[in-house]
């Protein structure tokens, strides 16, 4: 029998993450095959993504591979997951990561500004949670890791459209939770706090809105991507399989004042 270290290892597993070409999705993949799992990562940025997957391959010695799609098109991501079908014959983890941000006072956010971030943040997941569905729940097996944001609880001036689809992300979690819980599907999210990521660059190189972040950070400083690695394992690993419906912050204690 393995033991508590064996229960994180996702050694036959597939896993498809979105946004994959950089920030999270990059960690994210890195320590997915790490632990053993083959890997499809998915972009917008082909070119980039598939660089990215190689780079993955090469230092795991895992299978993965990059695929360029908008997962705000739902023939997009039926495309994708009809690949790790064919290529496969089940798909055992999703990781819906792609997002973008859009930060602005309310009545200067466009019609497109609103689109693009809600599309890609909330109507990509929900997208990509329909793809998986009915093979999930042929297998009776399935993890979902969903990332969202503490700003869908802790929220901040100019930015509607994120916070909203992030809230969305949350509530979205928890009610297919209940819902592919008889199926053996679990689904959880994960809530990143300040990140130096490249969405968070714009904040980052500014110095004022740079120290105001880490002065609201328990901790005292932004995190490291490769700090999420560890929970987004955890949560889509054996280690975790009566977890569903949870939603995680990791934000260096942001949301606990």
């Amino acid at each position: 029998m393995g033991g508590v270290v064996d229960s994180f290892r996702l050694d036959g597993r597939v896993a498809l993450i979105t946004g994959g070409s950089r920030g999270f999705g990059r960690v994210i993949a890195e320590a997915y095959a790490e632990a053993g799992a083959d890997v499809v990562l998915c972009s917008r940025q082909g070119a980039a993504v598939e660089r990215v997957a190689a780079e993955i391959g090469d230092a795991t010695k895992r299978t993965v591979r990059g695929v360029e799609a908008d997962v705000s098109d739902p023939a997009a991501v039926d495309r994708v997951v009809g690949m790790v079908l064919d290529t496969w014959g089940h798909i055992d983890i999703l990781v819906n990561n792609a997002g973008v941000n859009v930060r602005r006072p309310v009545e200067e956010m466009s019609d497109e500004d609103w689109r693009t971030v809600v599309g890609t943040n909330l109507d990509g997941v929900f997208y990509c949670c329909r793809a998986v569905s009915r093979p999930m729940k042929e297998r009776r097996f399935g993890r979902v890791l969903n990332i969202s944001s503490m700003m869908a609880t802790a929220s901040l001036p100019g930015r509607t459209p994120y916070t909203a689809a992030k809230a969305g992300v949350t509530a979205l979690t928890r009610t297919l939770a209940l819902e592919w819980a008889p199926h053996g599907i679990t689904v959880n999210s994960l809530c990143p706090g300040p990140f130096l990521t490249e969405m968070n660059q714009p904040v980052v190189q500014n110095p004022e809105q740079f120290d105001f972040f880490r002065s609201r950070v328990p901790l005292g400083r932004w995190g490291n991507p490769p700090e999420i690695a560890g929970p987004a394992l955890f949560l889509v690993s054996d280690a975790a399989s009566f977890i569903t419906g949870a939603t995680l912050y990791v934000d260096g204690g942001w949301t606990a004042q």
